[in-house]
């Protein structure tokens, strides 16, 4: 059987629709499985807007672009469902819970995927939520496969991560009662000894999300699905494509638009991203797998766990991604640069600390002072507080390498039928050239995300120039003042 002749009518439920990973996953099941059921997706009010409205916005965008081109009807085939995972019963109506009785597949990847949520808020969404879904689907009879997208640092503890459920760090029903019983003040207070002195609240809370899945492996046909840091895409439907400035398209922006001159992270760590396309193929070869295995698979066995990963495919260190991004940038800068593209990474907490006053506060301080003088509102110092803080959340994933087996991820590339390996396979791009993809990533970070044009502007280049030189200028005067600070104290001694 064919990959889309196994998804041929079967009624999917999405959550996390509106998220990077669910995007990109709902575009490549309408284009590629154009024979499937509906897609239900779960939304909420937002901003204004109805569930309707939401879900017709997100059809619009430059994502589903060629779908829309090539099979226009594909939107009648969308079904959104009313409700918010951090509610009871995900908040879903009694009509709609009846609308779903014959769901076959369920995509769980709603996660709140912010690194400093409060304790509270993360244990609702990230590890109640889960048990809430996975108490809805016990009652959908027609169900074959439930895939829970957790992530490869859900045990950040362990630096060597196998495709399995690791002890958990605390009672997954212990701390959803506590959640639901206390305030978010009292559960911070006891948020790193409660969490084991897990980095941040998001690791915790899917780490025990895995605890919850794992009790109820016996009684649902279900499996988790971990991607590392999900990055822009580099094939599908068109390469550079991603919506957030999460992992290196967010550093890589910073560096480029020049309010980002120094990290604390190790350039020689070997990162771990992986294209969402990447991400949207696999979790569909990842059902058809599991489904095709379903008559064969004790009830008893482990459970199924797939480590999206792939830094033992094609490796890249952090200080090469940075290289190639300064580089491609300055060839061909963002139009809302205010300094040279640049930036540099230490593994000395003073060195970066002393560049972080001169090269982030002191020019946060000058630029504001001059948007006061035309009065214009300042917004760079406030800037530079909440790219420290990101930073100071992310400190323990720049200075550490993860190795995260992952022979259940290759095998869904062997299992993908020879003619369908340009749809649904990956290792043909095992040996990627990662200029070529940093390449589109800025491009698409200009175009998605910053709404530019995906090449620069006259004015724009003509701008980095002039940074060059003012650049080479205020280093010079620097240089010259410690120079003179240096003699003077050596003349002193003498």
């Amino acid at each position: 059987m064919t990959i889309p002749e196994a998804f041929k009518d079967q009624e999917i439920f999405v959550t996390g629709a509106s998220g990077f990973v669910g995007k990109a996953l709902i575009e490549k099941l309408l284009r590629s499985c154009p024979n499937l059921g509906r897609i239900y997706v779960l939304m909420r009010p937002k901003k204004g807007h109805t569930i309707e409205e939401r879900l017709q916005q997100q059809w619009e965008t430059r994502l589903y672009e060629r779908l829309r081109r090539e099979q226009p009807n594909a939107r009648s085939k969308l079904v959104a469902i009313a409700g918010d995972v951090e509610q009871l019963g995900l908040g879903i109506s009694k009509d709609d819970l009846l609308r779903l009785r014959n769901v076959n597949i369920v995509y769980h990847s709603a996660a709140s995927v912010r690194f400093d949520d409060a304790l509270r808020t993360a244990i609702l969404l990230n590890t109640r939520g889960t048990h809430e879904l996975v108490k809805l689907a016990l009652e959908w009879r027609q169900l074959k496969a439930f895939v829970h997208v957790s992530t490869t640092y859900s045990n950040p503890g362990v630096l060597e991560v196998e495709e399995r459920v690791y002890p958990p760090l605390a009672d997954w029903r212990t701390t959803i009662k506590l959640a639901e019983t206390y305030d978010e003040e009292i559960l911070n207070i006891f948020n790193l000894k409660y969490g084991n002195f897990q980095p941040n609240t998001y690791t915790f809370t899917k780490s025990l999300a895995e605890q919850v899945v794992n009790d109820y492996r016996d009684k649902l046909p279900i499996l988790i699905f971990r991607p590392s840091i999900v990055v822009s895409t580099i094939e599908e439907p068109m390469p550079g494509w991603a919506d957030n400035f999460n992992g290196p398209t967010g550093l890589l922006v910073a560096c480029g638009v020049g309010i980002l001159r120094s990290q604390n992270c190790d350039p020689n760590i070997v990162a771990d991203f992986v294209p969402a396309d990447i991400v949207a193929r696999t979790l569909i070869t990842s059902v058809y797998k599991f489904m095709g295995e379903s008559q064969t698979r004790a009830k008893d066995s482990e459970l199924y766990v797939v480590n999206c990963a792939t830094a033992n495919i094609s490796p890249i260190t952090m200080g090469e991604v940075i290289e190639i991004g300064k580089t491609f940038i300055r060839k061909n800068p963002f139009e809302k640069t205010l300094w040279l593209p640049g930036g540099g990474m230490t593994t000395c907490p003073v060195l970066h600390f002393v560049r972080f006053c001169t090269m982030h506060l002191l020019m946060a301080v000058v630029v504001d002072i001059l948007l006061r003088l035309y009065n214009e509102k300042p917004f760079l110092m406030k800037l530079q507080r909440r790219i420290f803080a990101a930073f100071s959340a992310l400190q323990v994933f720049a200075m550490t390498e993860w190795h995260f087996q992952n022979n259940n991820f290759r095998a869904l590339h062997d299992i993908v039928p020879a003619d369908e390996v340009s749809t649904f396979g990956f290792m043909q791009h095992a040996n990627i050239n990662y200029t070529e993809f940093f390449q589109h990533g800025i491009r698409g970070a200009k175009e998605f995300l910053l709404k530019e044009s995906p090449e620069s502007s006259r004015a724009a280049r003509f701008r980095v120039k002039i940074f060059y030189v003012l650049d080479f200028l205020c280093r010079g005067i620097v240089y010259s003042f410690l120079l003179r600070l240096i003699f003077r104290f050596l003349v002193s001694l003498w």
